[in-house]
C-alpha cells in the first residue's frame, strides 16, 4: 500500500496543471504570424516528387486563420505555390519564403516564381523572404546572397527581406543594406548555452535589443522563435508541454508590451524532422501534427501529462504484479532486504512505466527506432518481475556465459534463462545508447525511464543474491568498464544542469556495478 501510494502521489505531482497569466493561443487576440509547412506523416520536402494537395493545405489554413493573422512559408516547391491563393480565401496574409541554396539556376527560377506570386496576390503576399539560414548552412556567399536579394527587390511592390539566426545578422551586417527589414531567428533552446525555459523569453528580448542597435532605422522581425514540447534536455533547457506554452505566452506578452512583431515557430508539429534532428525536431508546433488540433486551447490548464490517469493506472497494475510475484514465489531466501528490494523495484517501475511508454511513442522513428524502444520497454517490464522471482527464490543473476555459452553450461530453469536473456538485451541496449550519447549526442534522447525500470531490479539482485565465488567474466567486465566511462563522459559533456543526463549516467553506473559483481560458474 505504501508503494501504491507513492506511485499515485508522484503521478499527481507530475501531472499538476499550470495556469498561465496569458493564454499561449487565444482566438480573441490573434497571433501576428506563424511558420507553416503542410507536411504530414511520411510527407517530406526532401521528396522532389511530392505535391501536397490544395485540399490538405486549405484545411490547415482554415484552422490557422482562427488563431493567426499571417503565415510564413519557406518554399514554393511541393505544392506550396498554391498557398497565396488559398490563404486569400480565409483572410490570411503570407510572408512568402523562397528556399535558395547552392544551385544558382534553381535559385533564379524560384525567385521568378515568387515575384509572379507577389504580383498575382498583392493583397495577400505581405513580404518576400529570399532565403532562410543559407549563410548558416554555408550554401552561399554573402556576395551571392546580396545579389539575388537585389535582383528580386525592384520587381515586387512588397518589402523584401532575408532570414537567418541572429548571430549571422550581427556577423554579416552588410546584408542589412539590401533588405527592407531584418528577419532574425531566435531559438533559445538551440543556443550554444541554452537558457532555462523560465528565462528564455527574457533572453530572446535581450538579444533582440542588440540586433535593434546593430541595424538602426530597420524594423526587426522575430522571424522564428519557439520552444519544443518533447525531446531531450540541453543543459538546463527542458523540452516539455508546459515549458513550450510558458515561453509562447511570455514572448507574446513582451511583444505586446514593447510593440515588436513575432513570427512563432511553428504552426504544426513535423514528425518527419525527427530523422534529421532527433525527437526534439518534430515537436515545435502549436498544433498537433497528427490530429491537427491546438495543443493549448484557451482556458484549459496545461499539463505535461494530459493522459496521466491512464499512465498511472498501468504503473499501478505493474506494481501490483511485482508484489504478487514476490508473495507467491516459494521462499528460499526472505529478509527485510529482499522485501525492500521488491518494494524499490515495484515503486520505481510503477512510477516510470507511463513515462517510458510515452517516450517510446514519441521518440521511436523508423523500424530501427521502434525495435530499439520496443525491446527496451519489454525488458523494463520483465526485468522487475523476473528479478523478484530470482530474489525470493534465492537465485543470483546468471552470467552471459551461462546463457550464451556451451550447451552444458545452460541452466535447466526456463525463468533463469529468461532472466539472463533480459539482462543481456538490457546491457546491449544500454551500451548502444551510451555510445550514441558520446558520438551523436546532439540528436539523441536519454533513456532514463525504461532503463531505470530494468536496471534497478538487476542491481538489487546482484548485491543481495550476488555470487560470491568464481571468476569475473570478461564480457561483463568489458561492458561494465564501457558503461562507467560513458557515464562520466555523458555527464561532463551535457553539464550538471541536465538532470536527464545525470539520471541516465547514474543508471549506467548502477548497471556497470551489477555487471562487475557477476561471476562465471566453473564449467565441468
Amino acid at each position: 500500500m505504501v508503494s501504491l501510494g507513492i506511485v499515485v502521489a508522484v503521478w499527481w505531482w507530475l501531472a499538476t496543471p499550470v495556469v498561465l497569466s496569458r493564454a499561449p493561443i487565444d482566438g480573441t487576440a490573434k497571433l501576428e504570424c506563424v511558420s507553416y509547412a503542410p507536411f504530414r506523416g511520411d510527407q517530406t520536402p526532401h521528396d522532389p516528387t511530392l505535391i501536397v494537395s490544395p485540399e490538405q493545405i486549405a484545411g490547415d489554413l482554415g484552422e490557422l486563420a482562427k488563431v493567426s493573422k499571417c503565415i510564413r512559408t519557406y518554399s514554393i516547391d511541393n505544392g506550396l505555390d498554391k498557398v497565396p491563393e488559398l490563404a486569400s480565401q480565409v483572410g490570411l496574409k503570407v510572408l512568402l519564403g523562397v528556399w535558395i541554396g547552392r544551385d544558382r539556376a534553381k535559385n533564379a527560377h524560384l525567385a521568378d516564381i515568387a515575384v509572379g506570386l507577389a504580383k498575382d496576390h498583392p493583397g495577400t503576399v505581405a513580404a518576400v523572404i529570399v532565403g532562410s539560414e543559407v549563410l548558416l548552412r554555408g550554401e552561399m556567399t554573402v556576395g551571392d546572397l546580396r545579389e539575388i536579394i537585389r535582383s528580386v527587390k525592384p520587381r515586387v511592390n512588397v518589402p523584401v527581406t532575408y532570414a537567418d539566426v541572429w548571430e549571422f545578422w550581427l556577423r554579416y551586417r552588410e546584408v542589412g543594406h539590401d533588405v527592407d527589414f531584418v528577419t532574425a531567428h531566435f531559438l533559445p533552446y538551440w543556443e550554444d548555452v541554452p537558457p532555462r525555459a523560465e528565462d528564455a523569453a527574457a533572453h530572446v528580448d535581450e538579444i533582440r535589443k542588440q540586433v535593434v542597435s546593430a541595424f538602426p532605422g530597420k524594423e526587426i522581425l522575430i522571424g522564428e522563435t519557439g520552444w519544443p514540447s518533447h525531446g531531450r534536455m540541453r543543459d538546463g533547457a527542458l523540452a516539455s508541454r508546459v515549458n513550450q506554452a510558458r515561453f509562447v505566452s511570455e514572448i507574446l506578452e513582451r511583444a505586446r508590451r514593447d510593440n515588436f512583431r513575432v513570427n512563432l515557430f511553428e504552426a504544426y508539429d513535423e514528425p518527419w524532422k525527427r530523422r534529421w534532428e532527433g525527437t526534439v525536431g518534430g515537436y515545435w508546433g502549436l498544433f498537433d501534427g497528427t490530429e491537427r488540433k491546438l495543443k493549448y486551447p484557451a482556458g484549459v490548464a496545461i499539463s505535461n501529462y494530459p493522459l496521466w490517469k491512464l499512465q498511472m493506472a498501468g504503473g499501478l497494475l505493474l506494481c501490483i504484479c511485482i508484489f504478487a510475484v514476490a508473495f507467491f514465489t516459494p521462499k528460499h531466501r526472505e529478509s527485510w532486504m529482499s522485501w525492500s528490494a521488491v518494494a524499490l523495484s515495484a515503486t520505481s517501475a510503477g512510477i516510470l512505466l507511463g513515462i517510458g511508454v510515452g517516450k517510446m511513442l514519441l521518440e521511436s522513428y523508423g523500424i530501427g527506432g521502434w525495435l530499439l524502444h520496443g525491446f527496451l520497454l519489454m525488458t523494463a517490464v520483465t526485468a522487475p518481475l523476473l528479478s523478484t522471482w530470482a530474489l525470493m527464490s534465492g537465485r543470483s543473476l546468471p552470467s552471459f556465459l551461462e546463457i550464451l555459452g556451451p550447451l552444458k553450461g545452460f541452466t535447466p530453469l526456463f525463468l533463469t534463462n529468461m532472466l539472463g536473456v533480459t539482462l543481456i538485451v538490457t546491457t546491449i541496449i544500454a551500451g548502444e545508447t551510451a555510445l550514441s550519447l558520446i558520438f551523436d549526442a546532439r540528436w539523441r534522447d536519454f533513456p532514463f525511464a525504461t532503463l531505470t525500470m530494468a536496471v534497478v531490479p538487476f542491481w538489487t539482485l546482484a548485491f543481495i543474491n550476488g555470487a560470491r565465488s568464481g571468476e569475473r567474466p570478461l564480457a561483463e567486465a568489458v561492458f561494465a568498464g564501457m558503461l562507467a566511462m560513458s557515464a562520466v563522459y555523458v555527464v561532463l559533456n551535457e553539464g550538471f544542469e541536465n538532470w536527464q543526463a545525470l539520471w541516465t549516467g547514474a543508471v549506467y553506473v548502477l548497471l556497470a556495478s551489477a555487471l562487475w559483481r557477476a561471476r562465471a560458474p566453473a564449467m565441468a
